[in-house]
């Protein structure tokens, strides 16, 4: 046996647990998954499980990054594409995984791990629309300020679930007061 077939083996099994645990989450939601029946589900036991990850909120992350790295790579294909139709491309693929995006912010004030990662997220989403932010002057504590409002739309529109021509239209709404490239009443 190579040396690195158990290494291969973990990382595959390791894999298969994530793309069952994203499966179980989004359809049947977190809570409502216990590590037991994801464990049956994988076809191992609940201990044999946490060889490969520490708690749930580990699992959670690992599936929240699997599909923030998938998101990431399609987001390249569209990255040259007008804000507008960006914002609404990410809504829709967050729409996707929607029950996650509750479960982060519930489980982020309960686990470091979760929370961690949210703000890492966070980090992440809003340094690709700070480009956009930047390019429509505004500078400093302004476009601090409108890159939490491009956020909090963002999860606004995740929370509440809006019509896709609502979605739009707010979405219309924040690039067109970017385009100003002042915050309203500034």
């Amino acid at each position: 046996m190579p040396k690195n077939r158990g290494l291969h083996d973990r990382e595959a099994k390791r894999a298969e647990i994530i793309g069952v645990a994203r499966e179980l989450f989004v359809s049947d939601g977190f809570e409502r998954t216990s590590v037991s029946r994801l464990a049956k589900a994988v076809g191992i036991t609940a201990n044999t499980l946490y060889w490969y990850f520490e708690d749930k909120d580990d699992i959670l992350v690992a599936v929240l990054t699997a599909i923030v790295a998938e998101d990431a790579a399609d987001y390249a294909d569209i990255a040259d594409r007008p804000l507008a139709e960006r914002l609404e491309w990410l809504v829709e693929r967050l729409q996707r995984v929607g029950p996650l995006v509750s479960t982060v912010h519930e489980r982020a004030t309960k686990s470091d791990v979760i929370n961690i990662w949210h703000n890492g997220f966070h980090a992440y989403a809003e340094s690709i629309f700070a480009v956009d932010v930047a390019a429509s002057g505004f500078s400093g504590p302004e476009a601090d300020a409108m890159i939490r409002i491009g956020t909090f739309v963002v999860e606004g529109l995740l929370t509440h679930a809006p019509s896709p021509a609502a979605t739009r239209a707010v979405i219309d709404q924040l690039v067109a007061a970017m385009s100003h490239g002042r915050v309203p009443g500034g």
